[in-house]
């Protein structure tokens, strides 16, 4: 999640005792509530920080889910299936600029509770830049690779609470260590580049990751006719926009993938390269006796558009993925032929009474030589605050043959 962005000071910083207990900070009024950018704690000459929280508590009933399914190699596999309560996630960011406004820092502690005991179940991550200009921001830290519109950095505001639909999950990168420089290059026409460690560092550690560097993740999308498509581009039109917005996006992410550089299944934003019939490329004899996948080129590339006009959106992405270059032991040339898969969502949504209930709709599928899948959900969002800040979520999903869970 790369935030969103840091206002400049707008207040001349003024003395106060020292020492003095209070909730008001020095140089600054005191903290207050700012839509889309958090609790501001401090607003100085020489320093701003926001604080945001992200959480939910969640119900979540999978017994409608068959118990076991059978991969396009013919073995039968059990199906975990679930029904709990859980508060799901906690997310608290900090974020801000410090001595210069264009010197930006977003920090955050991150823990998911479904992987209580995980390695990675709490998570400390972030990163660091320099706002040159609007046309250009230089950082480096950990981020998502914007190889997906939802990974452009519009979470938390998705249609439904926290997930993506099964062709996006199958098909993006994750969130890596990185340097990356984004900007806008006119109006409306904004672009994205990341150089990175690998695909998914979140659950990796340093001792895993080899020692080439061949990640990298390209972005552009255009807003042509009003050039912006809500706060950090949120999914839904929840801000009824009154003229019609509109926005077409291209992504493209390469990576040479290493089985340890991959994280665990069950670790943070885990994000894995599967067939389509679910199973992991990395799988020891997935291919027959002695075959053992240890490294294959992964090749993404994505198209979306998307038109919002009084509380209502359409919003779609295609998705095309090669993969190539497989190595490890037993395996020779020309043993595994290049696999391409292919996938697409479509979403529609309507603010039915505005600023207060939305009800959403989308379909997924995903095509490959293991299989096809597809997914349709139904869900409504109240906001009773008829501010995003609160909302209550439900929703069903039908899913067909999927080869991810998260």
């Amino acid at each position: 999640y790369s935030g969103a962005s840091v206002p400049s000071s707008r207040a001349a910083a003024s003395a106060g005792p020292p020492g003095a207990a209070s909730a008001r900070l020095e140089g600054t009024d005191a903290p207050e509530y700012i839509g889309n950018l958090g609790v501001k704690l401090y607003d100085g000459e020489r320093a701003q920080f926001y604080m945001r929280l992200f959480s939910y508590a969640r119900y979540l009933n999978q017994k409608g889910l068959d118990p076991t399914y059978t991969d396009s190699f013919g073995n039968v596999k059990e199906v975990p299936l679930r029904q709990d309560f859980q508060l799901q996630k906690f997310f608290l960011p900090f974020s801000g600029w410090f001595l210069d406004p264009k010197f930006r820092f977003y920090l955050y502690v991150w823990s998911a509770n479904t992987a209580q005991g995980d390695p990675a179940q709490v998570v400390g991550a972030g990163n660091l830049s320099w706002v040159f200009n609007e046309h250009a921001t230089l950082g480096m830290g950990i981020t998502s690779l914007p190889g997906v519109r939802s990974t452009e950095g519009q979470f938390p505001y998705w249609l439904g609470v926290d997930d993506r639909m099964t062709a996006d999950e199958f098909m993006r990168p994750s969130y890596s260590t990185g340097v990356w420089l984004k900007g806008s290059i006119v109006p409306g026409l904004n672009y994205n580049a990341m150089l990175a460690t690998n695909m998914s560092i979140l659950g990796v550690s340093a001792s895993q990751i080899d020692n080439t560097i061949d990640t990298y993740s390209l972005m552009l999308n255009w807003l042509p006719t009003t050039q912006e498509f809500g706060p950090i581009g949120a999914f839904g039109d929840f801000e009824n926009h009154q003229d019609v917005a509109t926005r077409i996006g291209i992504h493209y992410t390469h990576s040479t993938e290493n089985s340890q550089e991959q994280p665990g299944t069950n670790n943070i934003e885990n994000t894995q390269i599967r067939l389509t019939d679910g199973n992991t490329i990395f799988t020891p004899n997935l291919f027959g006796p002695g075959i053992e996948v240890d490294d294959v080129r992964y090749q993404m590339m994505s198209l979306d558009a998307g038109v919002k006009y009084r509380g209502y959106a359409l919003e779609a992405e295609y998705y095309w993925r090669h993969l190539s270059d497989f190595r490890g032991p037993g395996v020779t040339p020309g043993l595994i032929a290049d696999i391409d898969d292919t996938g697409y969502q479509v979403q529609a949504s309507a603010m039915l009474v505005p600023k207060l209930f939305q009800v959403y709709a989308g379909y997924s599928e995903i095509q490959g030589r293991f299989g096809d899948s597809n997914e349709l959900r139904l869900g409504m969002n109240y906001f009773p605050k008829e501010m995003r800040g609160i909302r209550v979520n439900g929703e069903w999903l039908r899913l067909d043959d999927i080869p991810v869970g998260y």
